[in-house]
């Protein structure tokens, strides 16, 4: 047919009309999506049913006294099962997932108490959980609960090992409350190139996402682990008290230290993505409810620097000291803040590291030498003469001893028939100063005497002996002898020389601060204060804590200084530090042992005209006081002589206040 002019015309009238209809549904989309998006989005929404999901908000972290890391967060990836997005084939990616992971050498969370290969025996003690979950008596086999699981998750189809691949996360699911509500953690942290291999898949993987989560991260895994501890799962017995306080089954938790201590602050709080559903299921819109909001940081009172140096310190003397054919085995020292009771370092030898814990700890465990006990919170050991500062406070604020009485060591002590005590020397007649600076024994012996075991053991009280710290990590009491049954004759004695009771390395440090500060306990702490995570906001400044104030006049207060001021420079500690630059305060001392050679302790005050730290080490059988000097001496030089160019500048009086 021929192309006409009124062909022409009714063709250009069809493309205006529908150009125009085109404009239309377009103005009409326009309207109803973009001007009035919300009203209508509005209308589906309330139409629709709705879930909500967890958003994990960021552990808080733990720095220094000077705001260095510590315990940190670092990115990681998480494979995770939402049960929004799952479908019917939830079996076949389960099998494809777990066939993925065992190719690339990455183990998925397996809670299934049941062997992983034939026959399919119980492998644990937590098969109460599972035959409870099931249904089935105490009394049903690994057989039983085997055939039930294949019944309950419709696993007919596939072989036994798939069957068991497949009902480990299926149980797994069942028993961490796996629902919208409540993501599924299949695996944890994986490595990047299986991260992108299963975002690959994503398509073929119903209800699966790659999740980016924060990880615990220590800088230094081996820094004060004792105190810092350790994160771990929730356990099944404690899922239902957490799960009370808005935690999700696959969390992280404080498990041993700070990390247990601060769990409410570290934890944060989660936030929700809402999810609306149609009437068939499909998922039309989400969107974040609330926002998650992160834990708080705590900030320790301790010194990284300091701490650092001094754990490789101590490990560094004991070896040498060893090798040198010395006897001591094991040690720890503390530094406290003299104003506050903080703790600026508490340092063991030996130790572990925490990245390696877990696969070490049944041969750590066994170790003869413990490095799992924390010797500096929790080792209790006779002080020996590092007593006799307490001892002299005792005698002189009861008025059993007078400023200038001297008493004269004939080196036998013969007060008692039935128990005569010796001196180490023959020293003659001696005044207090003399008597602490060259540590007689008899003359303490008299001066205990005098006092009485029950107005000794009430001094040692408050000094902070053999009660414990209040430090907010687990720390032992010491052991503290019952003047009713210890405070007759000798053993009264003992005990003004540093025997039968037996302290820990944190009381023997806060004794001593608590002393040069003029008679204030305070409370030991790890807390310097609690903020927000990103520093901005202070919660809490944790101010010093007094417990009581000792009574002591000025005038013996200064007389027991002078006496300790003379150990350190001519006196039973001047090897170690009789030539040190700036004046120091201290007592050595050594206490017997019921095997080996004695312990060896020091403790001092520095510096001695404005007191700011105090320090304590103990040395197991270290022999003699001069074992710990050198350790004392090096650890004063780390707080009062860094680098002035280094970064890592720790000096006391310009970065501590």
């Amino acid at each position: 047919m021929p192309f006409t002019k009124k062909r022409q015309t009714a063709l250009n009238i069809l493309s205006v009309i529908l150009v125009l209809v085109l404009l239309l549904y377009t103005a009409r989309i326009y309207y109803i999506q973009v001007l009035n998006a919300d009203k209508y989005s509005s209308a589906a929404k309330g139409s629709a049913a709705t879930r909500t999901s967890v958003l994990k908000a960021s552990r808080g972290e733990i720095l220094d006294r000077y705001g260095r890391q510590i315990a940190i967060n670092r990115d990681g990836y998480n494979i995770v099962f939402n049960k929004a997005y799952t479908k019917d084939n939830l079996n076949d990616v389960i099998l494809s997932l777990t066939k993925l992971l065992n190719e690339s050498g990455v183990e998925y969370i397996d809670k299934l108490p049941i062997e992983k290969s034939a026959p399919y025996g119980f492998n644990g003690d937590s098969t109460d959980k599972l035959l409870k979950t099931l249904g089935l008596a105490h009394f049903a086999t690994s057989e039983d609960c085997f055939k039930r699981l294949i019944e309950k998750y419709e696993l007919e189809a596939y072989k036994p090992d798939e069957q068991r691949a497949i009902m480990a996360t299926r149980y797994g699911m069942d028993i961490s409350d796996f629902s919208i509500s409540y993501p599924y953690t299949f695996a944890e942290d994986i490595p990047s190139e299986l991260m992108r291999k299963v975002s690959e898949l994503g398509l073929f993987l119903d209800g699966v996402s790659v999740d980016v989560v924060p990880f615990r991260q220590y800088a230094d895994t081996s820094l004060a682990v004792n105190l810092i501890g350790t994160v771990g799962p929730i356990y099944e017995e404690d899922w239902n008290d957490y799960k009370e306080k808005g935690y999700s089954f696959g969390d992280k938790v404080g498990k041993s230290g700070i990390e247990l201590w601060a769990e409410d602050y570290l934890h944060g709080k989660d936030g929700e993505i809402t999810y609306y559903i149609d009437t068939k299921g499909n998922i039309i819109d989400s969107r974040v409810t609330k926002k998650p909001i992160s834990g708080k940081t705590i900030v320790l009172t301790l010194d990284s620097v300091i701490q650092r140096k001094t754990q490789d310190m101590l490990e560094t003397s004991v070896r040498t000291l060893q090798a040198t054919g010395g006897t001591a085995t094991a040690g720890s020292a503390v530094v406290i803040d003299i104003k506050s009771g903080g703790v600026i370092c508490s340092a063991n030898y030996p130790t572990y590291d925490s990245a390696t814990l877990s696969e070490k700890y049944n041969e750590l465990l066994e170790d003869k030498r413990k490095p799992l006990t924390d010797r500096a919170f929790q080792g209790v050991y006779p002080i020996g003469s590092t007593i006799k500062p307490a001892v002299a406070t005792a005698a002189l604020e009861t008025g059993k001893y007078h400023l200038g009485e001297t008493i004269f060591c004939s080196q036998v002590y013969n007060y008692f028939n039935d128990y005569k005590p010796k001196c180490m020397h023959y020293h003659g007649t001696m005044n207090l100063k003399t008597a602490l600076s060259k540590s007689c024994n008899y003359f303490f012996f008299d001066l205990g005497r005098r006092i009485g075991a029950t107005t000794l053991t009430d001094y040692f009280k408050q000094f902070g002996l053999g009660v414990k710290t209040g430090v907010e990590v687990d720390d032992s009491a010491g052991i503290l002898s019952n003047p009713a049954t210890d405070g007759f004759g000798g053993d009264t004695l003992q005990i003004s020389i540093g025997q039968l009771n037996a302290f820990t390395p944190l009381q023997m440090a806060n004794y001593v601060a608590t002393f040069a500060n003029g008679g204030t306990h305070y409370r030991a702490t790890l807390i310097k204060k609690i903020v927000s995570y990103d520093l901005k906001k202070t919660y809490d400044e944790c101010n010093p804590e007094v417990v009581n104030q000792i009574s002591i006049k000025p005038e013996n207060i200064n007389a027991i200084k002078e006496g300790m001021l003379s150990v350190t420079v001519d006196g039973t500690g001047r090897a170690a530090l009789g030539d040190y630059p700036i004046k120091i305060g201290g007592k050595t001392g050594t206490s017997q042992t019921n095997s080996g050679a004695d312990h060896s302790t020091y403790i001092v005050f520095a510096p001695f005209d404005n007191p700011e730290i105090a320090i304590s080490v103990v040395l197991e059988h270290g022999h003699s006081g001069y074992a710990s000097g050198s350790i004392v001496r090096n650890i004063l030089d780390y707080c009062f002589f860094a680098d002035d160019n280094s970064s890592e500048d720790t000096r006391f009086g310009t970065v501590l206040d």
